[in-house]
C-alpha cells in the first residue's frame, strides 16, 4: 500500500487547508511532518491564488507535540534532537513571515509542540471540547520552544503557570487568556472556521500581506518606534492600487475590485 503524506492539502476559494495527517499518532510532530508542513507551507506562501492557510489536524487530536517514539527510536542523538527542533523552529517562523493569514483550526488536543503550533497561527478557532498543555514539565522536558510562541500570545503569569504545571486547560480557559481566537462547538468547528477564512480571503491580499508583517514587526518595538514604522506602512500601504481602490469603492458606495 502507497504510504499517506504526512499532510494533506485541499484548496478551494483562495482558502489552503493544510490537514496533519497522522492521527494514529495524533499528529505528532515527527520530524518528516515538520519538513511536510515546511514545504506545504512555502507552496502555499508561493501561490498567488491561495489567500489564506487553514492548519488542522486529522482523527480526533490536533497535535500532540512532538513524536517522542522517533526520539527515542534515534537514542536522543544530539544531532537528530538540533535538527528537529530547528527544523520546528523553521516552521513556526515560516508561519508568522508567510504573507498570509493563518488560522488554526483546533479540535481534540494541542500539546507541547502542538500548543506552540496553535500559539504560532495568526488566528485560532478552537472546539468547546479542545483542550491544551505545555506539559514537558512532567517528563522531564521543558517546553521551552513552546515557551517562545506562549509567551508571546498570553500574559506572563498565564504562560508560567501552563509550562509550570503542565496541566491542561479548556478552551474557554484558552480562549480567556488569548491562546485561541473563537471557541465554537464542536459541530460548528469546520464551518465556522470556513467562514472566518472566507471573510478574510475576500479582503485584498496585499493588504493582508502588508499587515501582517507590520503587525509582527511593530510588536517586537517600542512605543515611538513602533508608531514611526507604522506611519510609513500606512504611507507605502496609501500609495497601492488597492488602497486607492478601497476607499474610491467605500465613497462610490460599491464592493471593491481587488488587483
Amino acid at each position: 500500500m502507497t504510504e499517506q503524506p504526512y499532510v494533506l492539502r485541499a484548496a478551494a476559494d483562495g482558502v489552503v487547508t493544510l490537514t496533519l495527517n497522522r492521527p494514529q499518532a495524533r499528529n505528532a510532530l515527527s520530524l518528516p511532518m515538520l519538513q511536510a508542513l515546511g514545504r506545504e507551507l512555502a507552496d502555499a506562501g508561493a501561490d498567488p491564488g491561495c489567500r489564506v492557510v487553514v492548519i488542522a489536524g486529522a482523527g480526533p487530536a490536533f497535535c500532540a507535540g512532538h513524536d517522542l517514539k522517533e526520539m527515542r527510536a534515534e537514542g536522543f542523538a544530539c544531532g537528530y534532537s538540533e535538527q528537529l527542533f530547528a527544523e520546528c523552529a523553521k516552521v513556526m517562523l515560516a508561519i508568522v513571515n508567510l504573507p498570509k493569514p493563518v488560522i488554526a483550526r483546533v479540535g481534540g488536543i494541542a500539546t507541547a509542540a502542538g500548543c506552540q503550533l496553535v500559539a504560532s497561527c495568526d488566528l485560532a478557532v478552537a472546539a468547546g471540547d479542545a483542550r491544551f498543555a505545555t506539559p514537558g514539565v512532567n517528563i522531564g522536558l521543558f517546553c521551552s520552544t513552546p515557551m517562545v510562541a506562549l509567551s508571546r500570545n498570553v500574559g506572563r503569569k498565564a504562560a508560567m503557570q501552563m509550562l509550570l504545571t503542565g496541566e491542561l486547560i479548556g478552551a474557554e480557559a484558552a480562549l480567556r487568556i488569548g491562546l485561541v481566537s473563537e471557541v465554537v462547538d464542536s459541530a460548528r468547528l469546520v464551518e465556522r472556521t470556513a467562514e472566518l477564512a472566507a471573510s478574510i480571503a475576500a479582503k485584498s491580499s496585499a493588504t493582508l500581506a502588508i499587515g501582517k508583517a507590520a503587525f509582527y514587526r511593530q510588536a517586537e518595538m517600542s512605543l515611538a518606534d513602533a508608531y514611526a514604522y507604522t506611519a510609513e506602512v500606512m504611507v507605502t500601504n496609501l500609495a497601492s492600487a488597492d488602497a486607492r481602490e478601497g476607499i474610491e469603492a467605500f465613497i462610490d458606495k460599491r464592493p471593491p475590485v481587488w488587483r
